[in-house]
This record gives C-alpha cells, sequence and structure tokens, in this order.
C-alpha cells in the first residue's frame, strides 16, 4: 500500500478552521481519489471555498475532479461533469461544464459507481491532454498567505 502523502501546511492550516465533519469527510474522500489515482497532482485554491483540485499534470485545464469545501458542506466535483457518462445519474448541478456529488458521508463516494465515475473522469482528462506530463504526485498551492 501506497503512503498517504501528507497535505500542505498552508492548506491544512485553513481546512483546521472548518468542522470536524467537514475535515473528516474531505480527508477520506481525498485518501479515495488518491487510492484510485496515485500519480494525480494536487493544486490547492483558497477562494469561496477551500479547494483540492486533482490533475493529471500541473495545469488546471487537464484536471479530472475538485474537492471544494464551503461553511457546511463538501463535494466532489467534476471539472468535465458534462462530457461524462452518468448512467446512474449520480452528478447533479447546472454549469457548461461543472458537476457535483453531494457528499454528506462517506457511502455518497465509497461505491463502485463513483469509483467508476472516477476512473472515466481520469481517462477523459488524459484523453484531453495536449501533451504527457512528467510532473506527478505533486502537490502546488496556490493559496496566498
Amino acid at each position: 500500500m501506497q503512503k498517504l502523502r501528507k497535505i500542505h501546511p498552508d492548506f491544512l492550516y485553513l481546512l483546521e478552521m472548518k468542522e470536524q465533519k467537514l475535515i473528516n469527510l474531505f480527508k477520506d474522500l481525498r485518501e479515495y481519489i488518491l487510492e484510485i489515482h496515485p500519480d494525480s497532482n494536487e493544486m490547492l485554491y483558497h477562494t469561496h471555498a477551500l479547494t483540492t483540485v486533482f490533475s493529471i499534470s500541473d495545469k488546471l485545464g487537464d484536471a479530472f475532479c475538485m474537492l471544494p469545501i464551503y461553511t457546511n458542506h463538501v463535494n466532489l466535483g467534476f471539472n468535465k461533469g458534462t462530457l461524462l457518462k452518468d448512467p446512474h445519474q449520480l452528478l447533479t448541478g447546472t454549469g457548461n461544464l461543472i458537476r457535483h456529488i453531494p457528499v454528506e458521508n462517506p457511502k455518497d463516494y465509497r461505491n463502485k459507481k463513483v469509483k467508476d465515475l472516477i476512473k472515466s473522469a481520469v481517462q477523459l482528462a488524459i484523453d484531453e491532454m495536449d501533451k504527457p506530463s512528467s510532473v506527478k504526485g505533486k502537490v502546488i498551492s496556490k493559496i496566498k498567505k
């Protein structure tokens, strides 16, 4: 089993200001995504939400999913959700591209349907990538101090 990478200190500082339930959900969901695609790069943002974006390169355009943490909830977002096959109609949202799965507990994502959706999102990102990336398994903080 691969050793789980540590959460970046800038992100962890802000994460620890959230409610414990949200912290636990985020940590477990992050671990789940990294188990599915261990080479994911994590891009960290703090805008309207504290967000980890998972990408197959160091570019936001190559991202396949994200975990925005809002005041009272966490979502499993898919950057190109409208392009994904969603036979179980798991995805919600009205944006032009982004869709998400609301997350309240681990059973909302720790299942074969969501795992398959994440794998499909990774494959879509790979298929649409301009050129292969040498950046793998890195954490890239975009959080302004």
